[in-house]
């Protein structure tokens, strides 16, 4: 863990990494986020000089007749992140994972089946079975973090976030929860081609 003046030098360019998104790049940048029970991983290819960054709300994958927010959901969220690394020029079998966050910051869900702990199995079996290496991890807790992810040295700075800023980021991940199972539940429209 670092200081806020370590984790962002001047000089480099800050692209901010929102639930649901992800950013893969050559540069050097250092990609932001704010995670609660949402999971990030760092991927990164050293030999091509690669790296990226997604935002994960929810482990597994999305039914795409109800929910069309694809990337909010694990297994497309690392498909897409790895994709995108992959059409920069990285290799799928040189990437190399770090992995923050699944806190249990959301109040509604026990501790033993919170949407964190469930994040955190995912993003550990999905990089088991892709055999993509676990370098480091900073997750679980009761806390809120920000993290700072440096693509050109693959350095994680992680600074724990006051309470204050934690309920609104357990208050932005459950309306967002809110509205995926809302659209969920709604009757759909199917078009047959």
């Amino acid at each position: 863990m670092g200081t806020k003046e370590d984790a962002v030098p001047s000089g480099k360019d800050v692209v901010h990494v929102s639930i649901g998104d992800f950013y893969a790049t050559t540069k050097a940048v250092v990609l932001q986020t704010v995670l609660g029970s949402c999971v990030s991983a760092c991927l990164y290819d050293p030999v091509h000089r690669v790296a990226g960054m997604n935002h994960i709300l929810l482990p597994g994958k999305t039914d795409i007749f109800a929910y069309d927010e694809s990337s909010c959901y694990g297994i497309s969220a690392m498909e897409k992140l790895i994709n995108e690394i992959t059409r920069r020029g990285g290799s799928r079998a040189c990437l190399k994972a770090k992995v923050f966050g699944g806190g249990h910051v959301l109040a509604a869900a026990s501790l033993g089946n919170s949407t964190g702990v469930r994040n955190i199995e995912f993003i550990s079996d999905y990089l088991k079975v892709e055999n993509i290496p676990l370098i480091s991890q900073n997750t679980g807790g009761t806390f809120t973090r920000r993290i700072f992810f440096h693509t050109d040295t693959y350095e994680v700075f992680v600074k724990k976030i006051p309470a204050k800023i934690k309920f609104e980021v357990s208050a932005e991940e459950e309306e967002l929860l809110k509205k995926i199972q809302e659209q969920i539940t709604k009757p759909q429209e199917v078009e047959f081609f």
